[in-house]
C-alpha cells in the first residue's frame, strides 16, 4: 500500500502519466522548432558570416583563415549554449570540439561530425559572384562552402541552440567533432580520434554532408564506398629512343601499358582481377527494393554526362553500378611526347593512375595486393612493371534497419515533412569507417543538401528552406534518439 492506496490501483493511472510526459515532450519539440523559425533570419546572418571566411585547408597561405573559421565556429557554439567548447590542435588544422551533457549519464549521447574547411574557388573559375562574398537570391545562399559543409553542419548547432534558448532541456547529450581537413582527406583526424576515444564516446554519430535528388525526396545514406588508389609504371629503355632506329625491336612502354590495361575487364565488363569480388557483400532482396526507389535510367546518365551510351555490368542496374558494386577506373595516363607538333620517339616509360571504389567487406590493402599481382604477373618480359599504393580508404555499411536509422527516418517525416529513402553513396568518406570501427557506434548520414547544389564546382549554393528544414529535422532527431 502507498498512502493508504493499494498498489494494484496504480496501473490505472499510468496512461494519464504517460500522456502528460509525452505531451511535455511534444511541447518541448514544438518550442524548439518555433524558436528556430523565430531566429531564422539571425541564423542566416550567422551562416553568411561563416561563409565569408575562406577556410581553404589545402592552401598553405590560407592557414590563418582556417584557424579563423575554427575560432568563429567555437564562439558560435558557445553563443548557442554549448557548455564546453575547445579549439584543439592537431598536426595540421585544428579540431573544434564541444559538448553539452546536461541530459545526464542515463540519457543517450549523440556525436555530431562536420567539417568547416572548403575547396578553392575564385570568380575567374566561372562564378557569377565572388565565392567568399555570400549572396542571397532565388531562395538560396550562394558561396563556397554553403552546402559543403558549413551550412549543413550549422543546422545541428542551431538545433541544440533551439532547445537551450527556448527554455527546454535537450532530451539527449550532444557532442560536436568539427574538423578542418576533410577536403584534404583528413590526414590528422584518425590520430585525433585514437587519442580521444573517451572524450568522443557516444551512442550514435550523425553526419550531414550529403544530398538528395529533390527537396521532396530526402535521403539517408547508409553505405559509402572505400578506395584503393595505385600508380602503375612501365619502364623500358633508359632514355627516350629514336623510333626510326629502334622501332620494331624495343617494346614501347606506352604500348605495353595499354596492353596491360586492356586486360582489366572481361567481355561482360566485369573486373578480371582474380579474387577481386570474393569479399563483396551480396545485396539482399529487401535492400535491392530500397535501392530501386532511387533508380537511375539510361536517359538520366546520357543527359547528365553527354556520353552516347551507358556502359557496365549488364546484369546490374545502373543505380547498383554507381553505389553497390566496386569499380576499377583509369584516372590518367602519361607517357611520351605531348607537346605541339611531332616528335618520333619510343618513350622511356609510361604511367597510369588507377582507382578502385570498394564496397563492404572489401579490404583496401587486399585489393592492392590483388591488383599488384595482376599487373606484375601479366607484365611481358620486355619491360619492367612496378605498382605503387598511393592511398586507401575503407568502405562503410550501416544497416538501415537499425533503430538509429529508423529514428532518422521518423525525424525526416516529422521535421522535414517527407518520408526519406535509404540510399547507397557512390563516393568515399573515410571518416565514416573510422568512426564505425574506432568509436564502435552507428553512423547516420542525414544530408540536407541537393545534388544540384554545385559543391566543389562553380556557383555553389544552399537552399534557405532546406537550411530551416534541416534544423527542425535535427531537433526531432534528438528527441527520437531519446525514445530508443
Amino acid at each position: 500500500m502507498m498512502n493508504g492506496v493499494r498498489s494494484e490501483s496504480c496501473p490505472a493511472a499510468l496512461p494519464f502519466v504517460r500522456g502528460v510526459f509525452r505531451g511535455a515532450k511534444v511541447m518541448s519539440i514544438d518550442a524548439a522548432r518555433g524558436y528556430s523559425r523565430e531566429k531564422g533570419e539571425a541564423f542566416i546572418e550567422q551562416l553568411t558570416e561563416f561563409l565569408r571566411i575562406p577556410s581553404l585547408s589545402g592552401t598553405p597561405e590560407r592557414a590563418g583563415d582556417v584557424a579563423a573559421a575554427a575560432d568563429w565556429l567555437a564562439e558560435n557554439m558557445r553563443g548557442a549554449g554549448v557548455a564546453q567548447v575547445a579549439v584543439m590542435p592537431t598536426a595540421g588544422h585544428p579540431v573544434v570540439y564541444g559538448e553539452w551533457l546536461g541530459a545526464g549519464p542515463d540519457k543517450p549521447t549523440v556525436l555530431v561530425y562536420g567539417h568547416y574547411d572548403v575547396v578553392p574557388a575564385s570568380k575567374e573559375d566561372g562564378w557569377d559572384t565572388e565565392p567568399f562574398e555570400p549572396v542571397i537570391s532565388d531562395g538560396k545562399i550562394w558561396a563556397r562552402g554553403a552546402t559543403d559543409d558549413k551550412g549543413q553542419l550549422l543546422t545541428h548547432v542551431k538545433a541544440l541552440e533551439s532547445y537551450l534558448k527556448s527554455g527546454n532541456e535537450p532530451p539527449v547529450n550532444v557532442k560536436f567533432l568539427m574538423e578542418g581537413e576533410e577536403e584534404v582527406s583528413s590526414p590528422n583526424l584518425r590520430p585525433f580520434i585514437e587519442e580521444h576515444l573517451d572524450l568522443l564516446a557516444a551512442d550514435v554519430c550523425i553526419i550531414s554532408d550529403s544530398s538528395m535528388r529533390t527537396i521532396d525526396e530526402p535521403a539517408i545514406t547508409y553505405s559509402l564506398r572505400g578506395m584503393t588508389y595505385i600508380e602503375v609504371t612501365v619502364e623500358g629503355p633508359h632514355d627516350d629512343l629514336h623510333s626510326g632506329f629502334y622501332g620494331g625491336t624495343v617494346h614501347n612502354p606506352a604500348l605495353a601499358l595499354v596492353q596491360l590495361l586492356s586486360k582489366m575487364f572481361d567481355d561482360q565488363n566485369r573486373i578480371a582481377v582474380p579474387g577481386f569480388y570474393d569479399d563483396v557483400v551480396a545485396i539482399s532482396d529487401r535492400e535491392r527494393a530500397e535501392i530501386a526507389k532511387s533508380e537511375l535510367s539510361e536517359r538520366d546518365i546520357l543527359d547528365a554526362t553527354g556520353v552516347p551510351a551507358v556502359w557496365g555490368e549488364a546484369d546490374v542496374t545502373i543505380r547498383e553500378r554507381v553505389s553497390a558494386r566496386p569499380t576499377l577506373e583509369i584516372n590518367g595516363i602519361t607517357s611520351g611526347w605531348g607537346g605541339p607538333g611531332p616528335k618520333t620517339i619510343i618513350p622511356a616509360n609510361a604511367k597510369a593512375k588507377i582507382s578502385s571504389r570498394l564496397v563492404a567487406n572489401q579490404d583496401p590493402h587486399r585489393i592492392y595486393d590483388q591488383l599488384k599481382d595482376f599487373f606484375e604477373s601479366n607484365a611481358p618480359e620486355t619491360v619492367k612493371v612496378t605498382v605503387e599504393l598511393l592511398t586507401t580508404g575503407e568502405p562503410a555499411l550501416v544497416s538501415f534497419e537499425l533503430p538509429e536509422m529508423q529514428a532518422a527516418k521518423r525525424a525526416y517525416e516529422i521535421g522535414w515533412g517527407a518520408t526519406p529513402i535509404f540510399v547507397r553513396g557512390g563516393g568515399s568518406i573515410p571518416i565514416v569507417a573510422d568512426i564505425l570501427h574506432l568509436l564502435d557506434m552507428p553512423v547516420v548520414m542525414m544530408g540536407f543538401g541537393l545534388d544540384t547544389d554545385g559543391l566543389h564546382g562553380t556557383n555553389e549554393h544552399f537552399s534557405l528552406e532546406m537550411f530551416q528544414r534541416g534544423i527542425e529535422t535535427s531537433i526531432v532527431f534528438l528527441d527520437e534518439i531519446a525514445r530508443l
